[in-house]
């Protein structure tokens, strides 16, 4: 390796290119080979040789991209747009793998931040100030020159949406990130150079397709997590909403199905996680 580069990730899975050129190929077929990830390039090793895929290089990062039956069958890949190739890689720990390329390119980069920029939806006299990241499994961290720490987790986020803005006297790509921290509705603001941005937005995004179940709720679904936003005892979560307790059992199990509500104890305590909340918020803000 060369001066200044580290090796972060060293497994097995699979890889194809989807895209040459710009042109789609149909007959694209999985290679199974070796993955080595460093803070600069990926290595893709096979019998059939060695392909390097500089991080630099990289201009787009997603998810599905299923030209054939036979890449639509795998269920976890990256896929990675480089000038006009796009290829696929499916690790054999997926997660492990999406994870260590994102540290790759954001930990320890310095960002600028402003938080909250907005809380309990009251825009706040905040000023933007450094921010080095730190990438963990789930979340996004980052301190902040003024002493301050921000720990963006997937789980708490709602939505993210990007404008153009003048930062410090520059136009920037600025990434509003609306999450839920402790009990209140916060936006965070980040900003910095175009591909550091590029990698944050596609990162938190996850958040906000996790924050998208409420799109599956039916109205006393959400009856049920108002309620419980607004500290009313799951005891007592029947007879305030006017429903049978068999009826508001049901719900409960289906909420802690979806990862809405933590259960406590059996018949029946619940209480709501940090995605509950944010359900719960939009929903008291849409009546």
């Amino acid at each position: 390796m060369s001066e200044g580069e580290y090796k972060i990730l060293d497994t097995k899975g699979r890889f194809a290119q989807a895209v040459q050129d710009g042109r789609t190929i149909n007959d694209v077929s999985w290679t199974q080979g070796r993955i080595l990830l460093s803070n600069r390039r990926i290595i893709l090793a096979s019998n059939e040789g060695k392909r390097t895929l500089p991080l630099s290089k990289i201009k787009g990062l997603g998810g599905r991209h299923d030209p054939n039956q036979n890449i639509a069958a795998v269920s976890s890949y990256l896929s990675l747009k480089i000038d006009n190739n796009v290829m696929l890689i499916s690790a054999s720990d997926h997660e492990e793998f999406k994870t260590s390329v994102y540290e790759a390119v954001l930990d320890q980069k310095v960002a600028q931040a402003k938080h909250p920029a907005v809380a309990g939806g009251v825009v706040q006299d905040t000023e933007w100030e450094k921010a080095r990241l730190k990438v963990e499994e789930d979340a996004i961290a980052a301190a902040l020159k003024s002493g301050s720490f921000v720990r963006l987790d997937l789980d708490d986020i709602s939505g993210v949406e990007t404008d153009q803005r003048t930062v410090n006297g520059e136009k920037r790509v600025v990434i509003q990130v609306s999450h839920v921290e402790g009990d209140t509705s916060v936006q965070t603001h980040l900003t910095g150079p175009k591909r550091i941005c590029m990698f944050l937005q596609s990162f938190l995004a996850e958040g906000e397709r996790r924050s998208q179940t409420n799109a599956d709720l039916s109205e006393a679904d959400k009856e049920v997590l108002m309620a419980l936003y607004s500290g009313v005892s799951p005891f007592e979560i029947p007879a305030f909403i006017g429903k049978d307790v068999d009826d508001v059992e049901e719900i409960f199990e289906r909420l802690v199905e979806l990862d809405i509500v933590d259960e406590v104890r059996v018949r029946r305590e619940v209480t709501l996680n940090s995605r509950g909340r944010n359900i719960a918020s939009e929903a008291m803000n849409d009546q």
